[in-house]
């Protein structure tokens, strides 16, 4: 009995972690998304440089200023957990805070809060 419970206990377990698998967005280079107001006090998923190094660098460290701006997909990796991170540039052709011209996001992590939508 314990056996056969144990048994039951292991396919299980495989048979949930094969369903778990991570969506992947079918993205090309100049996909335009936009960036949305984050879901918590700053931003998780989409990899702004941190105030002093913006402050540093002579820009202007304003979260707002970024809030409905429309970015475009430069560049993208797979990386090996299964995720997708993407090198954005601003539409525009200004940068972000005066002086970056590009910024990193977690694709799918940053859709799914809601940072960055189609």
């Amino acid at each position: 009995m314990r056996n056969f419970t144990f048994c039951i206990l292991f396919v299980l377990s495989v048979s949930l972690l094969q369903a778990q698998q991570i969506e992947q967005h079918n993205i090309q280079k100049g996909d335009v998304l936009t960036i949305e107001e984050p879901s918590a006090s700053d931003y998780q998923h989409v990899h702004f440089p941190r105030k002093n190094f913006i402050i540093k660098r002579g820009g202007i460290a304003d979260m707002k200023t970024v809030l409905g701006k429309k970015v475009e997909i430069t560049d993208y990796a797979y990386t090996s957990d299964g995720s997708t991170e993407v090198t954005l540039k601003l539409l525009d052709g200004k940068k972000f805070f005066r002086k970056f011209p590009t910024i990193k996001a977690s694709l799918e992590d940053a859709i799914s809060s809601g940072e960055l939508t189609d």
